[in-house]
């Protein structure tokens, strides 16, 4: 059976869009036209991100205090794993592009793929945590729902 099979595809990509997806808290906002990046001031759209969340869940200014340090400080550890992405999915182009496919090459680059998914996951949900552990249950529950809207928004249907 070859490596580079559906799933292992979907396993490498869905590992990438984790990561890249991340870019919306903070690092990066559209994917701009002949995969040219349209970077935005990563500081003022989490400040926008931030004043949403705080208004959907009716947040105190103490809860506001803390929930800033955690954000910018999840960023600051997501922001070099969705650079490494980029790294990575040159890398596999340029294995794809090869004379002659190298499988192992293939198989490695997809296990730092999913390395890379799987760091930037485990920041995601102690950010997660930690927030929560801010919010009251009530307020968990409205960041609950919006979160499930932006999701269905987005097109994300079971």
């Amino acid at each position: 059976m070859s490596i580079f099979n559906r799933q292992t595809v979907a396993a490498f990509l869905l590992g990438s869009t984790l990561v890249v997806g991340v870019g919306a808290f903070a690092v990066e906002r559209h994917m701009g036209m002949g995969g040219q990046h349209a970077a935005i001031d990563s500081s003022a759209h989490m400040d926008h991100m931030l004043k949403h969340l705080y208004v959907e869940v009716d947040a105190t200014d103490a809860q506001k205090a803390k929930i800033e340090p955690l954000l910018k400080a999840a960023m600051a550890g997501i922001k070099p794993l969705h650079e490494q992405v980029h790294q990575l999915h040159a890398q596999l182009i340029q294995q794809m592009s090869a004379a002659s496919i190298d499988r192992s090459a293939l198989e490695t680059t997809r296990a730092s793929g999913l390395a890379l998914a799987d760091q930037a996951s485990r920041r995601i949900v102690q950010l997660l945590a930690d927030v929560g552990d801010t919010l009251t249950p009530a307020q968990r529950q409205k960041l609950a729902e919006h979160l499930g809207k932006m999701h269905e928004r987005r097109g994300h249907h079971g």
